[in-house]
């Protein structure tokens, strides 16, 4: 069966639901959830049994106002082989309420590890007992920082699944600027970054005139979005770092494009420890669409 690119099913989503919120899923073990812990089971599977259980509770509230789901996959990966079945299931639970999931690792490696990563991510593995699946993530995203050719084979798999990958290209922590924004050498490595990803835009382009080739741009330093749109106008943009980071919604208008589906927010802990979770995403998307929604 062929399914259609990321970007479509995507920008659908979008104009389906008036939303370009996506719900991350960050879940910690060691936070408090009114559960009383059982001392004489496993840990491993006792953490990764309560972890999914919150990150359900996440998803029956915020996925009526939601188009995705983020998955940070260390939150996950931190519990073993346990916390990954964690994570299947959660993907399993955003999919039945109608989300897109985006496996958040950023992974990035020399092409043979790279491959690796893509079929953990996207496809799955041939093995002398058979064919074991991934995670079937519909995006990912990567880290371009070894170059174009650690890039390949996650963006092969990614057009052969009908995925979607957003390369890191100006993310939202304080340290960014470390290295994002030093030149390289005529003007910021962001800015370079940028141009790999509009130069690959066309693998992972859809119907709707966006391409799932994406890229990660933080929303603590907006005077960057503006020039980043520049650079990738028909890339759709992971926007993390608004609420606990500091970044606002009502700076973000230079990050839109001529979809309503071109900026896709994630958002996590103001959700997540939100006490009306639900309220939360309503008012979120609501924000998002007067600002986005063109």
């Amino acid at each position: 069966m062929t399914v259609a690119p990321f970007a479509d099913r995507l920008a659908a989503a979008v104009v389906d639901r008036r939303s370009q919120l996506c719900l991350g899923l960050d879940p910690d073990p060691g936070r408090p959830d009114g559960v009383e812990p059982d001392s004489t089971v496993d840990s491993a599977a006792a953490a990764a049994d309560r972890v999914a259980a919150t990150c359900a509770r996440l998803i029956e509230a915020a996925a009526p106002s939601c188009v995705a789901v983020k998955l940070q996959l260390a939150c996950f990966e931190r519990l073993g082989g346990p916390g990954w079945t964690a994570m299947e299931r959660v993907g399993t639970d955003a999919r039945s309420a109608g989300l897109l999931v985006i496996a958040d690792g950023k992974r990035g490696d020399v092409p043979v590890t790279a491959a690796a990563y893509a079929e953990a991510m996207f496809g799955g593995t041939a093995t002398r007992w058979g064919h074991v699946p991934g995670l079937g993530a519909d995006a990912a995203t990567i880290n371009p920082l070894l170059g174009s050719d650690s890039m390949e084979p996650l963006i092969e798999m990614a057009r052969q699944s009908g995925a979607g990958v957003f390369a890191l290209v100006r993310s939202s922590n304080p340290g960014a600027a470390d290295l994002l924004d030093v030149p390289a050498p005529d003007r910021p490595l962001f800015e370079r970054l940028a141009a790999m990803v509009t130069d690959r835009a066309e693998l992972l382009a859809g119907k709707s005139g966006l391409s799932g080739m994406g890229a990660v741009v933080g929303a603590t330093k907006p005077q960057h979005l503006g020039r980043l749109r520049e650079l990738m106008p028909s890339s759709i943009f992971l926007v993390p770092g608004v609420g606990a980071q500091g970044g606002r919604v009502a700076d973000l208008g230079a990050a839109a494009g001529p979809h309503p589906a071109s900026v896709l927010v994630t958002v996590s802990r103001s959700l997540a420890q939100a006490p009306d979770p639900a309220g939360a995403a309503r008012d979120l998307r609501t924000e998002l669409w007067d600002i986005l929604g063109n």
